[in-house]
């Protein structure tokens, strides 16, 4: 008799699992949101000063006329004696937000 059930009860298991499973296949909520102004003063403003908006050790950033691409990569990789390389350090989400920050810069 149990063995004439055991189909009817592997469905009914797996059916309800099913939910479980597709559960946990959602995506993770979005990362916490982070303030790319804290960022580029704790780690880019030692060089760039006056928070971007003028030059110090590095060159003024406000109204740079160097592409998005150019500054990415600029901030992924350096450059040789002037700037370090922090593709390890910024996710791409932080590094497209300092661009962001970069562009919406103002004079004070």
């Amino acid at each position: 008799m149990v063995r004439a059930l055991w189909p009817a009860i592997t469905a009914a298991v797996l059916a309800c699992a099913a939910p479980v499973w597709a559960q946990s296949a959602a995506p993770a909520p979005p990362a916490e949101q982070f303030d790319a102004q804290q960022l580029f003063a704790t780690t880019c403003g030692w060089c760039h000063s006056g928070a971007g908006r003028v030059a110090g050790k590095g060159p003024q950033l406000m109204d740079s006329p160097r592409s998005d691409d150019f500054l990415r990569n600029r901030i992924k990789v350096g450059k040789p004696g002037a700037m370090p390389a922090f593709g390890e350090s910024f996710s791409d989400a932080q590094i497209d937000a300092i661009i962001v920050y970069i562009r919406a810069l103002k004079p004070d």
